[in-house]
C-alpha cells in the first residue's frame, strides 16, 4: 500500500514491525500483554476473560 494512503493504525502497525525486526528482544512498550490481546482481537479477548472468570470459579469452588 502506499505510504501517503496509510492510515493512522497501518503506519502505527508497520512502525512497530520495523522496530520489532530490529529489536526483537523488546520494543517501546515491551510487548507481552499488548501483543496477545491486539492479536485475538475484542472476540478473542472476550473469550479469553470468560475462561479466566471460569476457571477463578471453579477454583474457589473446588480448592478451598
Amino acid at each position: 500500500m502506499n505510504k501517503e494512503k496509510e492510515s493512522p493504525e497501518e503506519l502505527r502497525e508497520r512502525l512497530r514491525q520495523e522496530e520489532l525486526k530490529g529489536n526483537p528482544a523488546g520494543g517501546v512498550h515491551g510487548g507481552g500483554l499488548q501483543d496477545l490481546v491486539g492479536g485475538l482481537g475484542w472476540k478473542g479477548t472476550g473469550i479469553l476473560i470468560l475462561i479466566l472468570l471460569i476457571a477463578t470459579v471453579f477454583y474457589f469452588a473446588f480448592f478451598n
